[in-house]
């Protein structure tokens, strides 16, 4: 599987951008996908996940009413729409695939290349 994410930017807190990540698998229904980011110098941690059907969803405390995981698996794509924006927001965000839910991030099998966000004060 291969995955490319896209939409990141520069833009002003309280800001919004649209993250997609676009799947090359056949069966990219059957995948659960996350989002994770990764801030200058930070561990990289999950922001949200979502299962290959799209019932089962997750959100990293920090995000919680401010981004919203979403899937459409006729165009092989997942969204991360992100509201509310703020500088600690600020980090390079990965999209990552794996046939079951998986719990720690090291458990993805595949991953995209990573799309930058900077959110300025």
């Amino acid at each position: 599987v291969q995955l490319q994410a896209c939409g990141g930017g520069l833009v002003l807190a309280g800001g919004s951008l649209r993250l997609s990540c676009v799947a090359s698998a056949r069966t990219f229904s059957s995948y659960a996908v996350g989002w994770l980011r990764q801030p200058p110098g930070k561990e990289r941690e999950f922001v949200a996940r979502i299962s290959g059907d799209g019932r089962i969803i997750s959100y990293v405390d920090s995000v919680k009413g401010r981004f919203t995981i979403s899937r459409d698996n006729a165009k092989n794509t997942v969204y991360l729409q992100m509201t509310s924006l703020k500088p600690e927001d600020s980090a390079v965000y990965y999209c990552a695939a794996n046939p079951t839910w998986v719990v720690r991030a090291s458990d993805y099998d595949f991953w995209g290349q990573g799309t930058l966000v900077t959110v300025s004060s």
